[in-house]
């Protein structure tokens, strides 16, 4: 499998080398080594295992999905480091897994001077990472096995199910709603007035809820009408990608009685007045201050990043309001990262249960959620995930803080960590809007590219993968 995602990450560099092309640029080099170590590599892989068992169960999954995330990034952060564009290969795999996982987090301080196919190819990777590598993978060649448990382990959210009952099938019907939105979305762009070329790549960044910038500014530059399109089809990629499998079904009404859509869009209102409160002395104008407070709150929310102003300079219950989004995150099964709503209410509703069982000991209470009473195992299951959630994200700041005690503040490292675990991309003090990441040094920034697929893969996969016990036969 790792051999087959590596013979079409080659295949998918032949891109930007035509972008390349097309501009006359000094990138194909690059291009052409990267999709040739590519192929060959994957060459390697997919003859040393021809005849091995090809039945995928559960720990076939994990394995399948980490091994992937981390051979596509090191592969495709070599067009960077070929290029020298970005001379340190530490860099580049940041740059890389920022792509991939969606995060934004960028260590480049002056964007518009990358060459264009560079940068097609750093918001592609976006495009590709939003929905899932292996689930690409799948909806283009059919998988021997029991795939599912592939879906399983990449897509984002508590549990992964079939829309219909093979797998590839649902993996085609999601990519296929992905590809009819991202379209519209170009579409919409170019109505605006924003050129080709950057309609496709801030599509391939909305879409995949990733957020480069392919401007130093990222979105400030545009006018309203292309930022409130950006901003409400950021909403929408937040939003769990069956609901518009159910409405393309005809079945509105279903679709509509989901409690996490509705508590989705009741964070995203409840916030956006908040802030409007907070913030309309700084913009003056009603619309204004809406467009901006709404922009962001629909960036931060579904982890996309993109920024129309610099949110650090917000008095504080705004940026405590953007800190918080930061960690519920958008819809499961949805392109956005975060702990997702659907674990946040099952967490509160299960919180509620046991104190009214606390008080009335007899009582016998369940946690419901989209009209289903939902069983121990996942109820533990979300437990177990966001303990260990919050048990990671403090060690990884306290990796980042005992390497840059003497560089960064507190601010600064703490919203590192949840720009990149999170799969966001800006924080507050030196890594807000208008900074970046380059000032880490080498270590930190391998433990925030580790930090960006952990949160992207939802901890498991890469977790149980570096853990020995996990490649033992029996």
């Amino acid at each position: 499998m790792v051999g087959r995602i590596l013979q079409i990450e080659a295949l998918l560099l032949l891109l930007p080398m035509l972008v390349s092309l097309i501009y006359g640029e000094k990138c194909i080099l690059a291009f052409l080594v990267s999709a040739l170590v590519s192929f060959l590599a994957g060459l390697v892989l997919t003859k040393l295992s021809k005849n091995n068992n090809n039945m995928i169960f559960a720990k076939e999954g994990f394995a399948i999905v980490s091994l992937a995330w981390i051979s596509v990034s090191l592969i495709g952060a070599l067009p960077f480091y070929i290029s020298r564009e970005i001379p340190s290969f530490i860099d580049a795999f940041f740059e890389t897994v920022s792509g991939f996982t969606t995060t934004g987090a960028s260590i480049l301080t002056e964007v518009e001077g990358m060459s264009k196919s560079l940068l097609f190819w750093r918001s592609f990777t976006h495009w590709i990472g939003g929905m899932g590598v292996l689930v690409f993978v799948m909806a283009l060649f059919p998988q021997e096995g029991r795939s599912i448990h592939i879906m399983r382990a990449e897509m984002p959210g508590p549990s992964v199910g079939k829309l219909v009952p093979k797998a590839r099938e649902t993996a085609k019907i999601l990519y296929v709603i992905y590809i009819v939105m991202t379209f519209i979305l170009i579409l919409l762009l170019l109505v605006g007035g924003m050129p080709l070329f950057d309609s496709i790549l801030h599509a391939f960044g909305t879409a995949g809820t990733g957020g480069f910038g392919i401007k130093n500014d990222s979105i400030a530059g545009y006018n309203s009408y292309l930022q409130w399109v950006i901003a409400i089809f950021m909403m929408l990629f937040g939003i769990n990608f069956n609901l518009f499998y159910l409405i393309l079904a005809k079945k509105i009404k279903t679709a509509l009685k989901s409690s996490e859509l509705w508590v989705y869009f009741g964070i995203i209102a409840a916030t956006v007045i908040l802030i409007s409160f907070n913030v309309f002395s700084i913009y003056g104008s009603l619309s204004e201050t809406v467009k901006q407070a709404f922009f962001q709150v629909s960036s931060i929310i579904t982890t996309t990043g993109y920024a129309t102003t610099d949110f650090n300079t917000w008095p504080q219950l705004s940026k405590t309001l953007i800190f918080i989004l930061m960690f519920i995150g958008s819809c499961a099964g949805s392109t956005g990262g975060g702990i997702k709503v659907s674990r946040v209410v099952i967490a509160i509703k299960t919180f509620f249960r046991d104190v009214k069982h606390m008080l009335h000991p007899r009582s016998v209470g369940s946690v419901k959620f989209e009209g289903k009473a939902i069983d121990t195992q996942t109820i533990n299951g979300v437990s177990v995930y966001i303990s260990l959630y919050f048990i990671l994200f403090f060690f990884i700041l306290f990796l980042l803080s005992f390497e840059t005690a003497e560089i960064f503040d507190f601010e600064t490292n703490i919203s590192a960590v949840a720009a990149c675990f999170n799969n966001i991309g800006p924080g507050f003090g030196d890594v807000g809007p208008t900074s970046n990441f380059a000032a880490y040094s080498p270590f930190s920034k391998l433990v925030l590219s580790v930090a960006m697929l952990l949160g992207r893969l939802e901890i498991y996969p890469i977790l149980l993968v570096f853990t020995p016990v996990f490649w033992k036969r029996k």
